[in-house]
C-alpha cells in the first residue's frame, strides 16, 4: 500500500477543484492510501469529497492564506500578517497586469519559517495548485510531483524563485502537451522533469448533472444564448467578452445574450464595464453555481474568451454536453479543440471574438456539426491515472 499526499488550497467552485474532485473520485484506493491536505476546509465542493480520501485536519497557519491580512492578524498570526503586508508592498512596485502572482510567491517564501511541517512521511506527495511551497519545503516524501494548470509562459513570476522551487520536485505534471510546451518556453532547463497528465473527465456524471432542475434564467430566454463558465479574472478575458458583445449589439444583434457563471476579484470592475456599455440586458453575470452544467445545456454556444489557459476544464465539459464551442487562440488552445471539428478557435482579440460569434450565429449547420462531433467523441480518460500510478 503506497502512501500518497495530495495538497491544495480549498474546495471553492473552480476548474482546478473540479479536476481534483474527478481525480479523487476515480483513484485506486485498493493500492493507495490517500491523505488530502487542504489549507482551508471551505468551499461548496467540500461535501463532494470521497470518504476514501482521508482529509487531514486544518492547520491555522495555512488557513491564513485564504484570509485577509486584517483577519490573519486578528486571529493571532501577527508574524504571517506582517510578512504578507510586506509581500504586498513589494508586489505593488511591479507593473505587470497580474502582480498578484509575485505577491503570492513572496508571501509563501517569507512565511516559510512560521509554517509547520507534516510529521508523516509519504511515498509520493502531490502539490495540486501553484505555488507549491508546502509540499516543496514542509513535507517529507520519496517523490514529489507538482501540477501545473495554466500557461506559465504568460504569467509574470520571479523566475529564479520559481527555479529554486521546481528543483525540489521530481516531476512536474502538465495538464496538456501544449501546457507542457508553454511551460518549457519559460523554464527550458526543466524539460526532463515535465510530463503530461490530463485532467480526469467524468462524462457520465457531467451529462447526468446537466439534467438537474435548477433556477435557470436561460430556460425562459428565447434569444440566442451564449454561455461562459469561468473565474472573473484578467486571465479569463471576460472584459474582452463584454467589449465583443458591445460590438455585436452595435451591429444590430439585439437577440443575443451572454450569460457568465462564475465569481472572482474582477466582478465589480466587470459590472461597471457592463453598465457603462449599456449591456445590462445582454451581458448577465449569474455568480457562483455549484452545478454549472444545466446552464451550459440550455445555451446555444459556449465561448471561452481567455487570454491564457492550461486546459480549461469547462470547455471539455461543454463538449461532453454537446455544445458547439468557441475558444480564443491562446497558446494552448489546440490541446483543447480540433479547429472546425469539435469547436472553433478564433483570433485572441475583441474583434476576433465578435466576428466569430457573428459567423456561428448565422451558421446553424456548423453549430449542429460541431455538436454532433462532440456527442460522438469519447472524452473519458481515466487511463491518465495509470501514468500517475507508474510514477508511484
Amino acid at each position: 500500500m503506497k502512501r500518497i499526499l495530495i495538497s491544495s488550497f480549498d474546495m471553492e467552485v473552480g476548474g482546478v477543484e473540479r479536476s481534483l474532485l474527478s481525480m479523487l473520485n476515480n483513484f485506486d484506493y485498493e493500492n493507495h492510501e490517500v491523505d488530502l491536505m487542504l489549507y482551508s476546509h471551505t468551499g461548496d465542493f467540500m461535501n463532494l469529497l470521497p470518504q476514501k480520501a482521508r482529509l487531514l485536519q486544518e492547520l491555522p497557519a495555512y488557513k491564513t492564506f485564504r484570509l485577509s491580512i486584517g483577519e490573519t492578524v486578528k486571529r493571532g498570526n501577527i508574524g504571517i500578517g506582517a510578512l504578507r503586508l510586506y509581500s504586498k508592498l513589494i508586489a505593488t512596485l511591479d507593473k505587470s497586469a497580474e502582480s498578484g502572482y509575485k505577491q503570492m510567491q513572496y508571501m509563501w517564501k517569507y512565511s516559510l519559517p512560521l509554517l509547520p511541517k507534516l510529521d508523516k512521511e509519504y511515498d509520493v506527495a502531490i502539490s495540486y495548485l501553484w505555488p507549491h511551497y508546502f509540499v516543496a519545503y514542509k513535507v517529507d516524501a520519496k517523490k514529489k510531483i507538482a501540477w501545473i494548470h495554466t500557461d506559465y509562459s504568460t504569467v509574470d513570476t520571479e523566475i529564479q524563485m520559481d527555479l529554486e522551487l521546481w528543483d525540489r520536485f521530481h516531476y512536474i505534471a502538465a495538464v496538456s502537451e501544449e501546457c507542457k510546451n508553454a511551460f518549457l518556453v519559460k523554464y527550458p532547463a526543466l524539460s526532463k522533469k515535465v510530463i503530461v497528465l490530463e485532467n480526469i473527465t467524468a462524462p457520465v456524471l457531467v451529462r447526468e448533472l446537466s439534467k438537474e432542475k435548477v433556477d435557470n434564467p436561460l430556460l425562459g430566454d428565447s434569444r440566442f444564448k451564449i454561455i461562459t463558465v469561468a473565474r472573473l479574472s484578467h486571465a479569463k478575458g471576460i472584459d474582452q467578452a463584454v467589449k465583443a458583445m458591445k460590438k455585436l449589439i452595435a451591429k444590430g444583434y439585439e437577440d443575443l445574450v451572454w450569460y457568465v457563471v462564475g465569481y472572482g476579484g474582477d466582478e465589480n470592475a466587470l459590472r461597471k464595464l457592463i453598465t457603462s456599455n449599456g449591456l445590462e440586458d445582454h451581458f448577465i453575470l449569474l455568480g457562483k453555481k455549484i452545478n454549472p452544467y444545466p446552464f451550459i445545456k440550455e445555451a446555444d454556444l459556449y465561448v471561452q474568451p481567455s487570454r491564457y489557459e492550461g486546459k480549461a476544464v469547462t470547455v471539455g465539459e461543454a463538449q461532453i454536453i454537446g455544445k458547439p464551442v468557441l475558444i480564443t487562440n491562446y497558446p494552448t488552445a489546440r490541446s483543447q479543440v480540433q479547429d472546425g471539428v469539435d469547436g472553433i478557435i478564433c483570433d485572441l482579440s475583441i474583434e476576433g471574438i465578435a466576428e466569430t460569434i457573428e459567423m456561428m450565429y448565422h451558421n446553424p449547420e456548423l453549430r449542429s456539426r460541431l455538436s454532433h462531433n462532440c456527442l460522438s467523441t469519447n472524452y473519458e480518460n481515466h487511463s491518465e491515472l495509470d501514468k500517475l500510478y507508474q510514477l508511484v
